[in-house]
């Protein structure tokens, strides 16, 4: 399969080209050249089958051509080495928990995914690639362990100083071996400048092999749409699949928009709910029809604090930049911190079920704009113990820390501060090798 750019002005690439630059030269994203629609006996059976027979499937569809079988289907095993269910939390609204893998968020299933696929491209070369991620919070952690030990690939984590709860940072702080964390005095819209910058200085990338892994990269987002399969296939099983509503929390909207293209490829979703805290971008365009990025401000649910989120531009793409489609397609909700704390707090004493401040936003939105008739799941994103000064001050109970996070809080913090110029970054990068 061939694979286009956004901005339009860029040769076509091959899927390896795609994943391994990231980037198109024109600076737009990489798009496919076509969404292959999965035959109806897949939707009529997907209850059957196992979450991982249901993502080679769907894998299939756009890698299919360029990656044998056999290897894609190890890919996708090695991936897909935990569950995600969906957890009842009233009538009719259900949490996909999408935080069962290495790193309890669910940025794990791309970013593994992705460090497979690079390292099945890139295994005969001796040069090493260097994976450039920004995060505000989730990202940083699920690519530094996604990609721990991978031989032959280095990964600088752009991280914004004093942005990220304590627990995020020290999951990819404490690593140490071929993961390095960069401490930007800066927002996240900085960091993500600061990676689109040093793509297209030839200097650099003259110096150094240079990719992404933030969801720009074809390999890091469409993986994500596996979720919406398996969360599709869940609810059917429970009688749940008709008007079936999906929310999702959405930040660089990398997540969302996988779930569109699931929606392009036959999934049969009601309609989707894109919920955002107070960084209210694209909800103000949904109401205007004008996007107009703006400085992002810091919330609670900080992973979603994006102010000029990438994918916009594939969202706007797959609907050829018809406002009215795409507000035919998706709602949108805007949660301030007042209403996390007031969602979390609530759902803990009505239901019983523990919400991070991510999971709140996409819970509050759905249980506010869900109808008669319909079903929803919304995507739970990370484990509220991820957030645990923030919870517990709000539930006022104690939050207990899985084991595997424990262990990450143990290690030795080891970062390297710099400032939000490019000129800073560049320098740095030139005299690492």
């Amino acid at each position: 399969m061939k694979w286009y750019s956004t901005n339009g002005k860029a040769p076509l690439a091959d899927l390896k080209k795609a994943v391994v630059k990231g980037l198109a030269e024109d600076k737009g994203l990489y798009m496919p050249s076509e969404i292959k629609k999965l035959p109806t006996e897949f939707f009529d059976t997907i209850d059957t089958l196992s979450f991982q027979e249901i993502a080679f499937r769907v894998a299939s569809a756009f890698f299919g051509e360029d990656v044998p079988a056999e290897d894609l289907r190890a890919i996708v095993n090695d991936t897909l080495a935990f569950d995600c269910p969906v957890a009842k939390v009233e009538e009719n609204i259900y949490a996909l928990e999408l935080f069962h893998g290495p790193t309890l968020a669910f940025k794990d299933v791309g970013a593994r995914f992705m460090a497979r696929l690079l390292r099945y491209f890139t295994k005969e070369e001796k040069q090493t690639l260097n994976v450039l991620v920004a995060t505000s919070g989730d990202t940083g952690s699920a690519v530094a362990n996604g990609f721990l030990g991978v031989e032959g690939i280095h990964v600088y984590v752009l991280f914004p100083k004093g942005k990220v709860s304590p627990i995020q940072e020290c999951q990819f702080t404490t690593l140490g071996k071929n993961i390095t964390a960069l401490e930007i005095d800066g927002v996240f819209d900085d960091c993500q400048a600061l990676v689109k910058n040093a793509f297209m200085d030839a200097e650099l990338n003259a110096h150094m092999r240079l990719t992404s892994a933030n969801s720009i990269n074809v390999a890091r987002f469409l993986p994500q749409s596996f979720y919406y399969f398996w969360g599709y296939a869940q609810m059917k099983r429970l009688g749940l699949a008709d008007k079936l509503v999906v929310c999702v929390p959405s930040g660089n909207f990398g997540n969302i928009c996988s779930a569109l293209f699931a929606q392009q490829m036959g999934l049969p979703i009601h309609r989707f709910i894109a919920a955002n805290n107070r960084n209210d971008v694209f909800y103000n365009y949904l109401q205007t029809g004008r996007y107009t990025p703006k400085a992002s401000v810091q919330t609670l649910a900080n992973a979603m604090d994006v102010g000029d989120p990438s994918n916009f531009a594939r969202i706007y793409d797959l609907y050829k930049g018809d406002h009215a489609t795409v507000c035919s397609h998706i709602s949108g909700a805007v949660v301030t911190d007042e209403v996390i704390r007031e969602t979390i707090r609530s759902c803990w004493k009505a239901n019983g079920y523990l919400l991070d401040p991510h999971g709140a936003c996409g819970y509050r939105a759905v249980k506010d704009g869900l109808k008669d008739g319909e079903s929803a799941f919304f995507c739970e994103t990370a484990h509220p113990a991820k957030f645990k000064d923030t919870v517990e001050g709000i539930i006022g109970n104690s939050v207990e820390i899985p084991a595997r996070l424990a262990a990450f809080m143990k290690g030795k913090a080891e970062k390297t501060p710099l400032s939000k110029n490019y000129e800073d970054l560049k320098n740095y990068l030139m005299s690492r090798i």
